[in-house]
């Protein structure tokens, strides 16, 4: 019962209580101070039940709980573990299960943030048949007639049974023995591309990739945090297999997990009973195979699409791909990025037909939004007006595809900005230019943007051509800054002025040039670097700050540069915590790699791949040192994706496995991309 004024003055004599009204109410005065402590110790008696359960305890008492059990902090990295009250709730709840595989599962997912999965290694043992109970799956030789099994080989859901490897599987050598745990990491991510026209090859083939190049289509990830079931190889962001696929259709609808709406991949107007998996590889002028009458033909590894008979109009497909992080164009959560307040906001495709019509009614100021995944084929100018901020941006979500028939230049007057959000932009260079008379454009801003690196095709589509910068600066004092993206070679006048975070610039080749000025050889604008990789030779008039960088470029004979990243004001600006080739003419350097020359052979990134739309483009591989691996200034990787800290979350991995396994039992982590 609470005690409040009026019940503490019915408990005293009606006296005393007539006297004090008759003088002025003092005592009065003096129950009210008595029941405001009295309600203070009421509710700090109440508050003692809850403080006993984590979920309701009070945030002071969190970290006591937390040492009652035993807990060690991680680095924050996920919502589950950079949250203290989560993270000790965990805690209590893994050790509840500890040692159990599903209870792995979660814990590798909750403290790394990526998709995993654990297999007991001695269920891939081959063992000795015993005559009364003869297993005959369980041989130390592969069923080569067996497809699906032979495409899981050194895969998480490996069937092949072998022989005992007595190396440690914590040193990342061996793997099959009694007392082994494997956690298998996927690194990667699968990022969806929703209702995007498919690339028109010919009246009957397309492709699912709208900048035309083969893609392999990618399982959506999609496990339920439910704590009593193991991972499924359709619930992890793995390549489908044809052979997968097959198997998959010859389910009922009902039951089937790769195609259809909300699902891995889809075609509109294609039912599943109509798709026939088949290889679509490359034979002569045409594909390796003719889909047969009524029935549409895939290839998931390829992202080819063939139909046997010409459909109207290009279909509408949904399919994921593999990426590391959210950099370029794509359907990510891009909110903070975009400006809510600029106004007016001509949405394109409606009320306008195309890209170009819209931003003529943005030149005084205003953004253009494209409102879906669709492929626009145009010639874009973008003008701005004298103080006025024009933007070109996709709706978040979305990851529309421009492919431009010229170049696209941007102009502006004296104060003017111009700002590029969301878009994978492909066929030709951006050009700043400056128009006479009018004065300079002032600000570029290149945000979630891909401008696809690569050669170009001659003007005839019959050979290929040298890669062509992805933007050029002609204007002097014009500020660049390229904020998440993946672009192509840069060249800029001296007098501009670059900033580029957490991006790639990727000349198809370390001899290439990334950064230069605009002859391709002399000195490029000033530049300010951080968390970023750039694949090819860099020639800048200053490298004022350089962090966390990869300088993925080589020196060749006779062309025309000092060395592989070449600084011609060194005596200012600082090149810390990064990777620069040996021979190159920078600042000051602090804690940079290779430490020395005799080093260089031994410390080098090493990337999963550098080419272009590969799942595991610019990926650091798990070759690379850890020089280069942890030799960021908070020790996670240098490169574009440094804020991935992927270090932390294997060490966060690593803390929590020693606590959870069950004894006697090791525990190794492979990376499955």
């Amino acid at each position: 019962m609470s005690l409040g004024v009026e019940e503490l003055a019915g408990l005293l004599p009606a006296i005393y209580r007539i006297r004090d009204t008759e003088q002025g109410g003092a005592l009065r005065a003096l129950l009210s101070a008595i029941a405001t402590e009295i309600a203070v110790l009421e509710e700090d008696l109440a508050q003692l039940y809850d403080d006993q359960f984590i979920e309701t305890c009070a945030e002071w008492v969190v970290p006591y709980i937390g040492d009652l059990i035993g807990y060690r902090a991680l680095h924050g990295l996920t919502a589950s573990v950079s949250s203290p009250r989560a993270e000790v709730a965990n805690t209590i709840r893994f050790r509840r299960r500890k040692g159990a595989a599903a209870m792995l599962e979660d814990l590798a997912r909750d403290v790394t943030g990526w998709d995993a999965a654990v297999v007991e290694m001695f269920t891939q043992l081959a063992t000795t048949q015993y005559l009364n109970h003869l297993r005959p799956d369980n041989l130390a030789v592969a069923n080569i007639r067996d497809a699906r099994s032979l495409e899981q080989i050194n895969r998480p859901f490996d069937e092949v049974t072998r022989t005992v490897d007595v190396r440690n599987i914590g040193s990342g050598r061996g793997r099959y023995d009694i007392s082994n745990v494997a956690i298998f990491i996927w690194r990667l991510r699968a990022m969806p591309l929703t209702d995007s026209p498919a690339l028109r090859v010919d009246d009957r083939r397309y492709l699912f990739n709208p900048l035309g190049s083969n893609t392999h289509l990618y399982t959506r990830s999609a496990h339920d945090q439910d704590f009593s079931t193991r991972v499924a190889p359709s619930e992890i962001p793995d390549p489908i297999t044809r052979h997968a696929l097959d198997q998959d259709l010859q389910l009922p609808l009902d039951s089937q997990v790769y195609f259809g709406a909300g699902r891995s991949f889809n075609i509109s107007g294609v039912s599943a009973n109509k798709l026939h998996v088949c290889d679509l590889s490359d034979l002569g002028q045409g594909w390796a195979h003719t889909p047969r009458a009524g029935t549409v033909a895939i290839d998931p590894l390829l992202g080819r699409i063939a139909f046997a008979e010409a459909p109207a109009t290009a279909p509408l497909v949904s399919h994921h791909y593999a990426t590391s992080a959210n950099l370029g164009g794509g359907e990510y959560d891009r909110a903070d990025s975009i400006d809510q307040l600029l106004t007016p906001v001509q949405e394109v495709p409606a009320p306008h037909a195309t890209i170009q019509g819209a931003l003529n009614k943005v030149t005084g100021g205003g953004a253009v939004e494209i409102g879906n995944s669709g492929h626009y084929a145009e010639r874009l100018k973008i003008s701005a007006q004298a103080a006025a901020r024009v933007e070109l941006r996709a709706a978040d979500h979305t990851r529309p595809t421009v492919t431009l028939s010229g170049e696209l230049t941007i102009t502006g007057e004296n104060a003017a900005e111009v700002t590029l959000s969301g878009l994978v932009i492909s066929g030709g260079t951006l050009r700043v230019v400056e128009t006479p008379g009018h004065g300079r454009l002032q600000r570029l801003r290149l945000v979630h943007c891909t401008l696809v690196p690569g050669v170009s095709l001659a003007l005839d589509g019959s050979a290929l051509q040298p890669a062509a910068p992805s933007l050029v600066v002609e204007t002097a004092d014009t500020v660049v800054e390229i904020d998440h993206c993946i672009v192509g070679a840069l060249r800029a006048t001296d007098a501009a002025n670059v900033t580029i975070t957490d991006s790639i610039v990727d000349a198809t080749a370390d001899s290439g040039v990334a950064y230069a000025g605009l002859d391709g050889k002399a000195a490029g604008a000033a530049l300010t670097i951080d968390n970023s990789t750039l694949i090819g030779k860099v020639h800048a008039a200053a490298l004022e700050h350089v962090s966390n960088v990869l300088f993925f470029a080589r020196q060749v004979a006779g062309d025309g540069f000092t060395g592989a990243v070449v600084s011609d004001r060194r005596q200012e600006g600082c090149v810390r915590f990064s990777y620069v080739p040996v021979g190159s003419r920078v600042p000051r350097r602090y804690r940079c790699q290779p430490a020395s020359d005799a080093d260089a052979l031994l410390v080098s990134p090493v990337f999963t791949s550098t080419r272009y739309g590969d799942p595991g483009y610019c990926q650091l591989s798990e070759r690379s040192g850890p020089e280069i691996t942890q030799g960021a200034d908070d020790q996670a990787e240098m490169g574009a994706f440094h804020d991935l800290l992927q270090a932390q979350r294997e060490t966060n991995l690593r803390v929590r496995l020693n606590e959870y396994l069950r004894f006697g039992l090791d525990a190794g982590i492979v990376y499955a991309s």
